[in-house]
């Protein structure tokens, strides 16, 4: 079942910059070919459920299994039948703002 999700994983409690062990969850994010897309709050994965629970469940262990005591902020939108939702869900906010600015 195609699943869009916006996940943040984070160390928590370890000091202010968490720039290195961010940078090591998206990279995991990225190496398992799933579209994804990150900015400055959250990274998207696209894919099947179980395929993107499995790369969300390995950056988080990333950090969890080195000892760090590991934040996970998660939003999930599942949408049977529907596939490519993180970039056509933004195209189509931005057509409407083009017709409104038109």
């Amino acid at each position: 079942m195609n699943t869009l999700v916006a996940v943040a994983i984070s160390p928590y409690g370890t000091g202010e910059e968490l720039s290195k062990e961010v940078a090591e969850c998206v990279r995991i994010i990225r190496a398992s070919g799933l579209p994804n897309r990150t900015n400055s709050m959250f990274t998207e994965i696209e894919g099947d459920w179980d395929e993107v629970m499995k790369v969300v469940r390995e950056a988080t262990f990333s950090l969890a299994a080195r000892g760090v005591r590991t934040e996970v902020v998660f939003k999930a939108d599942i949408r049977p039948g529907h596939e490519g939702m993180m970039d056509k869900k933004v195209a189509i906010v931005e057509r409407i703002l083009e017709k409104k600015s038109a």
